[in-house]
């Protein structure tokens, strides 16, 4: 199966109340607001039928939430902490603007008692080695943050992070990847 066309869609966790208090929330577990529930339940009706194979999600309550209102048990679910958000550590929380104000400064050097970017985005990438293995040929729907959109990105469009720290996360319904 390993040799055969593997169909990769992301979706991003739905808005959370942290979200709308302007805070980023890192390792934290978040919470769906209403505007959030509403937008789990739209991917569900987006992705119900496309013959999803299985979900991978970050295990952040925020994620995990996203699925259970948008598939329920329709389609296998698997928790995967690798796909979580980049750890701001002791920034876990704080201010969007303190967190991710200046998001170059922390390309390598970690955040207070955290992670750096390029270690988050190394950790979503060994996900999609283990995708191809298990999963070859299928359709998987992956479902995190903007560490899991970017380390997808990275591994499989070639995206420099570098690149990626500079732009803001732009809101979509998905993204399609496709590999071998």
């Amino acid at each position: 199966m390993a040799d055969e066309l593997t169909q990769i869609v992301f979706e991003t966790h739905a808005t959370t109340t942290d979200n709308e208090a302007g805070r980023a929330t890192g390792w934290l577990p978040g919470e769906l607001s209403q505007v959030g529930r509403e937008q789990a339940a739209e991917l569900g009706r987006r992705r119900r039928a496309d013959g999803l194979d299985v979900v991978l999600t970050s295990d952040l309550h925020r994620a995990v939430e996203t699925v259970r209102i948008a598939l329920g048990d329709s389609v296998p679910v698997l928790h995967d902490w690798r796909l979580r958000e980049c750890d701001y550590g002791r920034w876990n929380g704080a201010p969007r603007e303190q967190v991710l104000g200046d998001r170059s400064a922390y390309l390598d050097q970690p955040y207070p008692d955290g992670e750096s970017w390029r270690q988050a985005v190394e950790r979503v990438g060994a996900v999609v080695h283990d995708v191809q293995r298990r999963w070859g040929g299928r359709r998987v729907l992956v479902v995190g943050h903007v560490a899991t959109r970017w380390g997808l990105q990275i591994a499989l469009d070639g995206a420099a992070l570098e690149d990626l720290l500079t732009q803001e996360f732009a809101w979509q319904p998905g993204w399609e990847h496709q590999v071998r």
